[in-house]
């Protein structure tokens, strides 16, 4: 892995780069760094190689995690990583918590409950939200519950999305109780019915998620909105998108819901102007 923390994060294209340019230059290489490790450790599960082979380099990664913190990696971006906690006081348990996220998905294809699922977007999303709180710097500990709040909002929005995508891979990660509270099946699934109860499954789902929306945003005071206005970027843009699914009556097997770069970019400058415009 020789491309730089920054190169990774430029390259992402996604809302993630859009809503973190706008920080002061030490912060956003802190962030990128972050970035740069989420990035890797999420693609060593998507590659091709096969699933031991997977799990061989999830644990060289984690070990090369290790002699980071403790010294030096032989991989420069953990080498930065390590500098990055240091300097921002990182809990190294997030790190450790993103991994075990991400390995789930090398065990894992279906979620019984909301609270297994709840866990694992925690642990492969909030666990980068608390990783990121510490580099905007805040004033009160609710922002952990922003954090939290808002890293479950989006995973949601994201598995919401990809419904019909991770379903061709054998991968269902809307619980299991719900199929039944709706009388969808797996196999509905599998064929891209689009049916009243799916209708209804998704109405629950994204209600659910518009309230971990919701939650985030009321956790988050005042005078934490200068520290974390990167945030509310991805706030605004994940919301976005979660209307959009609304908007086209959840039918998500039709075709790929997203919002434009265009539109991500002026929600991006919409934040900006009134950071700029108010603490200038």
């Amino acid at each position: 892995m020789t491309a730089s923390a920054a190169a990774i994060a430029k390259s992402s294209n996604t809302s993630f780069y859009y809503s973190f340019s706008v920080l002061p230059k030490h912060k956003r290489e802190a962030i990128h760094a972050v970035y740069a490790f989420c990035r890797h450790t999420d693609d060593i599960v998507d590659d091709d190689a096969d699933e031991a082979r997977k799990v061989i380099l999830l644990r060289k990664w984690r070990t090369e995690l290790g002699h980071a913190l403790r010294g030096t990696s032989s991989y420069p971006i953990l080498n930065q990583l390590s500098a990055t906690a240091r300097q921002f006081n990182i809990p190294v348990d997030h790190f450790y918590d993103l991994i075990r996220g991400v390995e789930l998905d090398l065990v894992k294809t279906r979620y019984q409950t909301f609270e297994e699922l709840r866990e694992y977007c925690y642990l492969v999303a909030s666990s980068a939200g608390l990783m990121c709180r510490q580099i905007f710097g805040y004033r009160n500990e609710s922002t952990r519950d922003y954090a939290i709040n808002l890293g479950i909002a989006l995973q949601l929005t994201n598995i919401l999305r990809d419904v019909k995508d991770d379903a061709r891979r054998g991968r269902i990660y809307l619980p299991l109780e719900d199929f039944e509270r709706f009388s969808y099946s797996e196999d509905d699934l599998f064929n891209s019915r689009y049916t009243p109860e799916f209708v209804n499954l998704m109405r629950f789902e994204c209600d659910r998620a518009s309230r971990y929306f919701d939650r985030a945003r009321d956790a988050l005071k005042d005078e934490d909105k200068h520290f974390f206005f990167p945030a509310r970027i991805m706030w605004s843009i994940y919301a976005h998108t979660l209307r959009r699914i609304m908007h086209a009556d959840y039918n998500v097997f039709k075709g790929r819901i997203s919002i434009s770069r265009f539109l991500q970019l002026l929600i991006t400058f919409r934040y900006w102007l009134s950071h700029h415009l108010k603490y200038s």
